[in-house]
């Protein structure tokens, strides 16, 4: 899958997917996982800021099937039951809730979350749907598979976070019905840059060793949220 060409934010995802991912130790990758969450949260709102604005559209509608009151990462042991529905970004809050984050850190990170959604959500409804696209359509593939590449998974809330990222690229770039072809119809611009800035910061500000190393310096990095 590929992205849209020539839009600045693809720079962004560059970067992200260019950051020091191979050096993290695994409280790092619990802080990443933490601020994943935020994440998730913000794509659910996203995708339903797209379904608001685009009622009658059959695509949309199948993909908030895929990623919302769903099945599709069950079971998975102490997350979710067989056949157990929810939004994905539920399933993130459960891993959040295994792990074993330093509670300091995870009020830290809680914070930077907070701060990372009142951001986001401030951004108009069209800006939000049409991010859908440039995530399902191979921006976070790129990006979970950098994610992947960290050496030390040896945590049970990591392993379900792992089974988060695996499944995910699966459900966007498998076989099948693809999520990215059900909202490739939403044609991302650079609107939708202060997104991909605000995911860049909170994953850098909750694991700072990822800035210590990125492959790609000197990419385009302004639109930030707030």
């Amino acid at each position: 899958m590929t992205i849209h060409a020539g839009n600045r934010y693809e720079n962004i995802i560059t970067e992200i997917s260019g950051l020091n991912w191979d050096s993290l130790n695994r409280d790092d990758l619990i802080a990443v996982s933490n601020a994943y969450y935020y994440f998730s949260t913000q794509f659910r709102e996203s995708l339903e800021a797209a379904c608001e604005l685009y009622p009658s559209d059959p695509k949309l509608m199948e993909l908030r099937a895929g990623e919302c009151d769903t099945d599709n990462l069950c079971p998975y042991p102490g997350i979710a039951e067989a056949g157990e529905k929810m939004n994905h970004d539920e399933f993130m809050r459960r891993v959040v809730a295994m792990s074993s984050m330093d509670p300091a850190a995870r009020r830290r990170v809680a914070g930077l979350g907070e701060s990372y959604l009142a951001g986001t959500r401030k951004l108009d409804r069209l800006t939000q749907a049409m991010s859908i696209s440039s995530y399902e359509d191979g921006g976070l593939e790129k990006v979970f598979r950098a994610i992947l590449r960290a050496p030390d998974w040896d945590e049970p809330s990591l392993q379900a976070f792992r089974h988060f990222l695996v499944e995910h690229i699966r459900l966007d770039s498998g076989p099948g019905v693809q999520h990215g072809a059900l909202c490739r119809h939403l044609i991302a611009d650079d609107r939708i840059m202060p997104l991909w800035s605000a995911f860049k910061r909170i994953l850098i500000e909750s694991a700072p060793r990822l800035a210590e190393a990125a492959a790609t310096p000197g990419l385009v990095t302004e639109g930030a949220v707030g």
